[in-house]
């Protein structure tokens, strides 16, 4: 079982200054865990992850390699979503791209309701 390294320093910055500006600051909490993940289908991987809840959404971003980065987000725990590029090699663009398609679908979800 292979173990990657943690976020850096750098890494977890990032995220929070991005969040801080995308919903206000203190409006999200990051908390770290470790997450088993399957990299090659084969092996098991234990990859540092991230997590933050808004309002009724919860987000995480997982490090799957030293430079690999992925993101996903559900709604009440169930409907989940990721990206539609699977990995990102930095964390803010998957951060960025994430945060993109949670907008995209708080707009289309609106939408509906108005109708």
């Amino acid at each position: 079982n292979m173990k990657i390294k943690d976020f850096s320093e750098t890494d977890v910055q990032t995220v929070q200054k991005t969040l801080d500006e995308r919903w206000g600051k203190d409006k999200t909490e990051l908390q770290f865990a470790d997450v088993d993940v399957r990299a090659n289908d084969r092996e098991l991987s234990t990859c540092p992850a991230l997590f933050w809840e808004y309002k009724d959404s919860s987000f995480v971003i997982f490090k799957i390699s030293s430079s690999t980065y992925k993101a996903q987000f559900d709604y009440n725990r169930q409907d989940q979503y990721g990206t539609p590029e699977v990995i990102f090699d930095n964390v803010l663009d998957c951060l960025v791209t994430i945060l993109q398609v949670h907008a995209d679908l708080e707009r289309e979800k609106s939408q509906q309701e108005e109708k």
